[in-house]
This record gives structure tokens, sequence and C-alpha cells, in this order.
């Protein structure tokens, strides 16, 4: 198998797309893999997409509000940018901006508000206001909320679940949005969520099938001492 590589030339227009057309057809490409974001790929790729793709984003970005929530009632400084630049002192950790909260909360305003219509406009293989919304939603609003607000428990359990082999065939969002379910359990034994909020998180994860326990994620029993190696890591 050979690769041939293009860059992506200036705005998406009709005469890039026939350009990369023209240099497929000539060099007889059996397909094309398209690498970045934003102009480089057409949200109706997304589109044609399996919609797990699109629901595994949603579990993701459903974190970002409560982890952002978490570090601003306790203060924590959050570490922007890449480990290295940390270690390196070019990016010391420093409290999440007001913006970047509000993105967050943004985030999970439009979940709650746009989600299921976009996962049916997904299994429609449809673009529509909703989808291009929940596109938004995923890979910028998150984006940004949690680069600059940080994270807290619920990737920390994802990261944990780590050691159970039975949760490798679940993607990164569908394990977030469980843990995000446990950090919201945390949050109600110290008083600071409410039955309510817990609820409409359940209700959300329900109804676009994400998983909401243990057994969503492939673990059907599950010893002491494993749970033990889960909550060391």
């Amino acid at each position: 198998m050979e690769f041939l590589e293009t860059g992506f030339a200036g705005e998406c227009s009709r005469e890039e797309i026939a350009r990369l057309q023209i240099l497929s057809r000539e060099n007889g490409c059996s397909c094309t893999i398209g690498l970045g974001g934003g102009k480089a790929i057409d949200t109706s790729v997304i589109a044609a997409a399996p919609t797990r793709f699109l629901v595994s984003g949603m579990g993701d970005a459903l974190s970002t509000y409560f982890e952002a929530r978490a570090n601003v009632r306790s203060k924590t400084k959050v570490s922007a940018g890449l480990p290295c630049g940390v270690r390196e002192g070019l990016c010391p950790p420093a409290y999440g901006t007001r913006a970047a909260y509000a993105l967050a909360e943004l985030c999970y305003q439009n979940l709650l508000a746009y989600g299921k219509a976009a996962k049916e406009a997904s299994e429609r293989h449809e673009v529509t206001e909703e989808l291009e919304t929940i596109v938004e939603t995923n890979i910028l609003l998150s984006g940004l909320g949690f680069e600059s607000a940080g994270l807290a428990a619920a990737h920390a359990i994802h990261d944990s679940l780590t050691v159970l082999e039975e949760t490798h065939q679940y993607t990164h969002g569908e394990k977030v949005s469980f843990g995000t379910v446990c950090q919201l359990a945390l949050e109600e034994e110290n008083g600071t969520t409410t039955d309510d909020e817990i609820n409409e998180v359940l209700e959300f994860c329900m109804s676009l099938g994400l998983p909401v326990c243990l057994e969503d994620i492939g673990v059907q029993s599950i010893s002491e001492d494993k749970l033990r190696e889960v909550a060391e890591k």
C-alpha cells in the first residue's frame, strides 16, 4: 500500500475539492484520509459516520461543565497546555478563566437542548441545525472549556477504568459519561449537587444510550481487590 500526501490549499471550496478529486482519480486512490479539523473536514462526513462516534463525543463533552464547576468551587489551579510546557515552566498552573467556565456551561446546555435531535439526524445521515450545533459543542465548546477550566473526577475515573480489560471495547466518551455520573455521586455525598441534577444527567445519558453503571461498560462483576486497584489508579 502506498500513500499519496497533499496539503490543504486555502479555503474549502469547490475548486479545492475538485483538485483533490482529480489527484485521487489520476493516482487510483481507493480512499481519502483527512487529517485535521474545521475547514479540512466537512460536517457531512460526520453525519455519514457511525452515530456511536457522535454520541461518544457527547459523553465526553458532558463532563466539561461539571469538571469546570468542581475546579471553580474548589479554587483549584489547572494546567492548560502540554505537560512538557508545564515542566519547562512555560505554562504554569493557573485558575480557569470566566470565559472558559461560560463556554463549559453553554456546552452542557446545548447537549440537553440538541443532543437527542442530533443523534436522530446522525442516524438518518442528515446534516441539520441540531447536528451542527452538537458538532460545535463536542469540539469547540468542550475543547476550549476543558483546556482552560480543567478536568476533575470524571476523567480521572475514566483513566482508572483502563485497568479493567472488560472496558477496553468502550470508547473514551462512553467511559467519561460513566465517570461524570460517578463524580456527581461523589458531589451528592458532600452536598454540592442535587437529586434533580443527577436525574437530569441520568435521563440525558439513557436517552442517548450512554453508560450510567459498570454493567453498561462491560463489567458484569468485580472483586473488592479489583475495585481497590481501580481506586488507587
